[in-house]
């Protein structure tokens, strides 16, 4: 009887658990049996061992062979099981099925990829946060598909070994060296990755309305919705703001792509992403694609690739209610937890939400509205798919009216790098002021926090009450017209808002008539 032990990790949603695969193997009627809660693809990884090991030129032994996947509660899924399964069964094996297999500190390596028919190890999903929840579990010593390595050496003292082959494993633990064979290491498969570049503002003519509220939206990290009607510039404008916002802090690239390992969007030839992504989904997507989901362990959606960047809904009346209105919990708390019968996956979500609607079906209920043909009916009922808690969540919110002749003849507009220079400057005086703070942009601050930071202001807020009490403002509202005036303040270099820095803000909240 042979009995040895590896490890594993599952990843659930972003966080990693240490799994032990251990074999047993003794003289009893030939079989596989495979137990601790795997999933379909797992279980089919019976066969993928199998045919891995002859293919490396090893005997398959002839026993009773039990791998246990331990903590047999937690639930695991997909193929990157495969290469622990086969080092723990081949370590165990004894006579003839022996591999060589040294079995001593097998127990502290993780080993991490799918296995291929000719034995070849397949890059899996994940490997950065897998490797992360390794190391962080005390495991430092890691092998990976030679395809994932570039992307598992990003993880701080982690000490990674890269094999294209179970037979460059086995050699590794003390196998037979003569079995190692040239082999070509795969390359994993990669979605595109939204890392076009945003376009330059100066390409913007005109529009000095929504110019300036794209500025105070990337400052202070506020949500923003433009509305007007088609070919005013809405997606431009949009496009534009990822090209204006900081690059990501250490601790924010390494979240971001950690979530693009997992969603398999991730290069890491590139090395860590440190420029803040941009997803734009077409108003088809569905709501597993927009937020997240799948069957077995849900998988990260647009929500979360666009952590710490932004998710812009162009056309945002023709979404879905479901999907518009789970963007809610999100919106609210920066993060998203899925729930299904596999299980319940957590993924970070702290985006910038920009939302482009027209103002009507026929999109020309702008302004006076004079050339519209929709009834009033029509308008607020079209409008109405944006709902009141969600619309209330928008920081800012502005008309995009068609630029005119003159503008279009003599305008001039900023480029991306003034403007972005401004923004890094309000947003690193934010991030001192709340360097004492878990929070680092205005946007994030909480009411109670903003009341007390104005408590020596208390001139501020009479314009504030007044329009609480007329109705035009939610408590929700004034705290975000508080926040807006903190991240104007800071784009203007002063150490507090003003009463006019209120009243800007205000505007930019309550924007125009939208029916």
């Amino acid at each position: 009887m042979g009995i040895a032990t590896t490890r594993a990790v599952s990843l659930v949603g972003m966080q990693g658990h240490v799994v032990e695969v251990q074999a047993h193997l003794a003289a009893s009627v030939p079989g596989f049996t495979l137990v601790g809660l795997p999933d379909a693809a797992l279980s089919e990884s019976r066969d993928r061992v199998r045919a891995a090991v002859t293919s490396t030129g090893l005997h398959w032994p002839v026993k009773k062979i039990t791998v246990n996947l331990s903590p047999a509660s937690l639930r695991k899924q997909g193929s990157a099981y495969d290469l622990a399964i086969a080092v723990a069964i081949l370590a165990g094996a004894e006579g003839p099925s022996s591999a060589g297999l040294s079995r001593v500190g097998l127990d502290r390596v993780v080993h991490l990829g799918e296995l291929g028919l000719d034995g070849r190890i397949q890059p899996v999903r994940g490997v950065l946060p897998t490797v992360a929840a390794a190391v962080d579990a005390g495991y430092p010593d890691v092998v990976v598909a030679a395809g994932d390595l570039d992307e598992a050496r990003l993880v701080p003292g982690a000490r990674v070994v890269g094999a294209a082959s179970l037979a460059e494993v086995v050699a590794l633990h003390g196998g037979p060296p003569e079995l190692v064979r040239e082999v070509v290491a795969v390359r994993p498969t990669r979605s595109a990755l939204s890392a076009r570049l945003p376009g330059d503002l100066a390409d913007v003519v005109g529009q000095e309305r929504p110019r300036a509220a794209l500025e105070v939206a990337a400052a202070g990290g506020h949500h923003l919705l433009l509305v007007g009607p088609p070919g005013a510039g809405k997606t431009m404008l949009a496009s534009r703001l990822p090209g204006i916002l900081p690059d990501l802090t250490d601790r924010e690239a390494v979240e971001v792509t950690a979530v693009h390992s997992v969603a398999g969007t991730f290069d890491p030839g590139g090395g860590l992403i440190r420029r803040p992504p941009f997803e734009d989904p077409h108003h088809t997507a569905t709501q597993a694609a927009v937020v997240g989901g799948g069957s077995g362990i849900p998988r990260p959606g647009a929500v979360s690739r666009a952590h710490r960047g932004v998710l812009f809904l162009d056309e945002a009346p023709e979404f879905g209610s479901k999907v518009l209105e789970t963007l809610r919990q999100p919106l609210e708390q920066g993060e998203l937890v899925i729930h299904r019968s596999g299980g319940a996956a957590r993924y970070p979500a702290r985006f910038q939400l920009v939302l482009a609607a027209n103002p009507c079906p026929c999109g020309l209920a702008i302004g006076k509205g004079l050339e519209c043909t929709c009834s009033p009916t029509v308008r607020r009922r079209y409008f109405a798919r944006l709902s009141g808690p969600l619309l209330d969540r928008v920081d800012v919110q502005v008309e995009v009216h068609p630029v005119d002749r003159v503008e279009r003849v003599e305008g001039t507009s900023e480029p991306t790098s003034s403007v972005a220079a401004r923004v890094l400057a309000a947003r690193e005086a934010a991030r001192a002021r709340l360097a004492d703070t878990p929070w680092s942009t205005n946007a994030e601050m909480p009411g109670r926090f903003l009341r007390d930071l104005l408590r020596p202001h208390p001139g501020l807020l009479a314009p504030i009450e007044t329009a609480l009490t007329a109705g035009t403002l939610s408590l929700r509202g004034v705290d975000r017209v508080l926040r807006m005036a903190w991240t104007i303040a800071d784009l203007a270099g002063r150490a507090a808002p003003t009463v006019s820095d209120v009243g800007n803000a205000r505007l930019l909240r309550t924007g125009g008539d939208h029916g």
